[in-house]
């Protein structure tokens, strides 16, 4: 297949890196600042995501932070508010290792709910809104939390669906209205919390047919902010990153705030996604970037060509799940500079990030990896009569496993046996580790890769991992 022909790059040359080099020069001090932030945050550190954003709204404090429909917060009221939420939980024996549950909507106040757990030292449990009975449930039981905050709307799906047991359940209102009286200062517990600490579950789909909490530590998620906010996306002050998924997934939770939080920029939340007002919502926020999951660009390209294809102010868009066949047509239709797709998963500890604008690549990535031969009806390697696994021939689709080391750690999930199936001992020698990501990749050269396929009990569907014992679940229960 010829670069021409619409899939995925053949190759991905010097050439190609040289000549968009300049570009990325140019956003130096943006790349440094968020390199120098994820070094920082070693292990044993105090680095956090607490202590990061409060650094970053004592320097950009009368920047706008969060906009949502005509609200709009300010780096420095975003984090009093944050530390008036956090006395609340606080007061409510919030403390470091404790969870916090989450279960809101889109709007500030997630944000600041998540961002006052961890200022407690606490873990954010980033529960999906949409879930009732049986996998929310098994959802708060992972969670096994001291407190949960929840849409007022929400609380009668926890009651009914039985799995909250002991956990004290505060409404957005609540919160709100505790808050008034509390402490605007950033609170001591913050400069407690380590860089190895967690800071967030985010559920993920698993091959069980119920949703695994994986682990984000503070030092991976400001990891993240170095790779995609520092190296990736590279927003300057002035931009306005418009994010209409939800916050209690990882485009939106981590990509999305960590490359603001990063640039002193702005964060546009919307309520959800909708294909025919997404232009006109992306108008109204004076957006510059926004971020996409999925089959999103390809229902935006789908809708009828109106004026608002260019009268927006969108020159860079990030996500996974541009389609190659569909790269073209979209960036020239709706007029946008520079796509930043990456590859990434919530409990992976590797990523690519198209950091040079190469169409029709997932990008290069920054750390050491493995291309090896695998059983595609199992997803696992394949090992030799001595127990080992080999790499495929060079330029071959291959499946894509990582170091596990110091420097490339395995957080996994909250299940220890889920956690282990994940992991390849004894791989290449004696002793060794790797992580298998479960996916296909096929190498394209300088680094580069593209997606071709998922392997396993799971599948790609619009960007997600969809267990099917998930939907063989949901069939059954419609006979």
């Amino acid at each position: 297949m010829s670069d021409r022909d619409g899939g995925a790059r053949t190759a991905v040359k010097l050439t190609d890196i040289a000549s968009r080099l300049p570009a990325v020069l140019a956003d130096m001090p943006i790349i440094v600042r968020g390199i120098l932030t994820g070094l920082l945050a070693q292990p044993g550190s105090k680095k956090s995501i607490g202590t990061v954003f409060a650094d970053r709204a004592a320097r950009y404090g009368d920047r706008v932070f969060l906009r949502f429909g005509d609200q709009q917060l300010t780096y420095r009221d975003a984090n009093a508010a944050a530390n008036r939420y956090a006395a609340v939980l606080a007061a409510r024996g919030v403390g470091r290792g404790d969870v916090v549950g989450i279960m809101l909507r889109n709007s500030p106040n997630t944000v600041l709910a998540m961002l006052a757990a961890v200022k407690c030292g606490a873990v954010a449990g980033m529960l999906n809104y949409h879930q009732r009975g049986e996998v929310l449930a098994h959802s708060l039981g992972l969670l096994d939390a001291k407190v949960l905050i929840a849409e007022a709307d929400l609380v009668s799906a926890v009651a009914e669906c039985g799995g909250s047991g002991d956990t004290e359940t505060l409404t957005i209102d609540d919160l709100e209205r505790f808050g008034v009286s509390a402490p605007a200062t950033n609170p001591a517990s913050a400069s407690a919390v380590q860089a190895k600490d967690t800071a967030f579950y985010i559920f993920t789909s698993g091959t069980t047919g119920f949703p695994k909490a994986s682990v984000m530590t503070h030092r991976r998620w400001l990891a993240a902010l170095a790779a995609f906010g520092g190296m990736g996306l590279r927003l300057k002050t002035s931009d306005t990153l418009y994010c209409c998924l939800p916050l209690y997934h990882n485009n939106a939770l981590t990509v999305a705030l960590s490359s603001v939080i990063n640039s002193g920029a702005t964060l546009a939340l919307g309520k959800s996604f909708s294909a025919s007002k997404f232009w006109d919502e992306a108008i109204s926020y004076d957006a510059t970037a926004f971020i996409y999951i999925g089959e999103l660009c390809r229902y935006l390209l789908n809708q009828p060509a109106k004026p608002t294809d260019r009268s927006h102010k969108v020159r860079l868009i990030a996500g996974n799940g541009l389609r190659p066949e569909i790269w073209e047509e979209f960036t020239k239709r709706f007029g946008i500079k520079r796509v930043c797709e990456f590859y990434a998963a919530s409990e992976g500890n590797t990523a690519f990030i198209n950091i040079f604008n190469v169409p029709r690549t997932t990008g290069v990535s920054p750390t050491p990896l493995a291309y090896v031969e695998y059983d595609p009806d199992t997803g696992a390697p394949l090992r030799d009569e001595d127990g080992r696994v080999h790499r495929v021939p060079a330029g071959q689709p291959g499946l894509l496993i990582s170091p596990v080391n110091r420097l490339q750690p395995f957080d996994g999930y909250t299940d220890k046996e889920s956690s282990e199936k994940k992991l390849v001992r004894n791989a290449f020698k004696e002793g060794d580790c790797w992580f298998n990501t479960g996916d296909v990749m096929s190498p394209q050269g300088m680094g580069h890769a593209a997606f071709v396929d998922r392997l396993g009990d799971t599948f790609r569907w619009k960007g997600e991992n969809v267990a099917t014992t998930q939907v063989e679940a949901a069939v059954a229960s419609d006979d």
